[in-house]
């Protein structure tokens, strides 16, 4: 499909700078532009592109003042990555969807399918499970007995949904993700590790995407709750009976122990790893690699392992690359005040 910068601009409530009838069919990084597409420019790092980028339209923000020439026809608006990301949106979109059942995909004929639903080759959806309108269940997905499934969800291949589970409506699940694996708990006995049985849910609300290789356990009793609106990047494991609050978004490699409660509109960076039976506020922002060993209140950041608040890990850091000098110029002062001791004690 082909688009002109004065569609565009209507659509984003943007600025024209330039041929209003320029046209796009793709999308391009600014530094990789090509004829016909558009790219935007959000970061100042990158301004040097505009002036030599191929693109035929970029989205710049309103304030941007260019300082020579430019090829390009601008789109000015109050966001310049807000508006890329609606336009990707409608791009995503205007996307023919596919419907149906397919011959080699297993349904239970208890399940109940809702309308224009795509269910693909070798997708297996098990007995009682229920699966809302405008569903998208791509090859050797297993969505388990007793499921439900919301409207407008999209579950990737390989993805597990275990029994009784449960997904709200605008759902995506990513490749190979595993929605409610067993917690992992076992009783120490002389004889070993006895597995304690599993038996809660997973519940996944509105509006939650989780990514590839992502595993959610189900709780012991009660539910693993995952709130509307929740990001989950790949590669990520929430351990049995969490509840992650509302807009909450964490990167990669991200690990929560189980039973550990985190507010709203938290932001974790990869390889953050959190305790227990802890308690984390609204809105605390976690830096990459942050070890969490205990409750946190809101409205926090914080870095390093265990965490402390992320200004005085910036500073700390700064004196443990100077240890080593600081060590020896320690030892060289007490080796003076051995010296001094010694004269004053003759």
């Amino acid at each position: 499909m082909e688009f002109s910068a004065k569609q565009i601009a209507e659509f984003i409530q943007g600025e024209i700078v330039g041929n209003e009838n320029a046209t796009v069919h793709t999308f391009a990084k600014i530094e990789e532009g090509i004829p016909g597409a558009i790219s935007f420019l959000s970061n100042p790092k990158y301004t040097p592109y505009i002036y030599t980028t191929q693109s035929s339209i970029v989205l710049v923000n309103k304030d941007f003042v260019p300082e020579q020439e430019i090829k390009a026809t601008l789109i000015k608006v109050e966001n310049a990555y807000d508006s890329l990301a609606k336009l990707l949106t409608l791009y995503e979109q205007s996307k023919p969807k596919k419907t149906g059942i397919d011959s080699l995909a297993y349904v239970a004929s208890t399940a109940k399918i809702g309308e224009n639903v795509y269910i693909a080759p070798f997708a297996y959806i098990g007995d009682y499970a229920e699966i809302g309108n405008d569903v998208m269940i791509h090859a050797h997905a297993t969505i388990g007995e007793h499921v439900k499934i919301g409207n407008n969800c999209v579950v990737y291949p390989n993805t597990t949904v275990y029994h009784d589970c449960r997904i709200g409506n605008n759902c995506t699940l990513h490749a190979g993700s595993v929605i409610g694996a067993d917690g992992f708990g076992f009783a120490p006995t002389p004889d070993g590790y006895e597995k304690i049985p599993q038996i809660g849910i997973v519940i996944l609300e509105d509006n939650v995407e989780i990514g590839a290789n992502t595993c959610i356990d189900r709780a012991t009793m009660g539910a693993t709750i995952i709130h509307k609106g929740v990001k989950l990047d790949n590669l990520i494991q929430v351990a049995h009976n969490v509840e992650v609050g509302e807009n909450t978004v964490m990167a990669s490699q991200v690990g929560v122990a189980g039973s550990t409660k985190i507010g709203q509109w938290c932001m974790f960076g990869g390889q953050v790893g959190v305790a227990g039976h802890i308690k984390v506020g609204d809105k605390v922002t976690v830096g990459a690699q942050t070890g969490i060993a205990g409750s946190i209140k809101s409205d926090n950041t914080v870095q390093g392992s265990p965490a402390i608040d992320a200004k005085n890990f910036g500073r700390s850091s700064v004196v443990f690359k100077k240890l080593p000098d600081i060590y020896t110029t320690l030892n060289n002062l007490q080796k003076e005040v051995e010296e001094l001791k010694k004269q004053l004690n003759k």
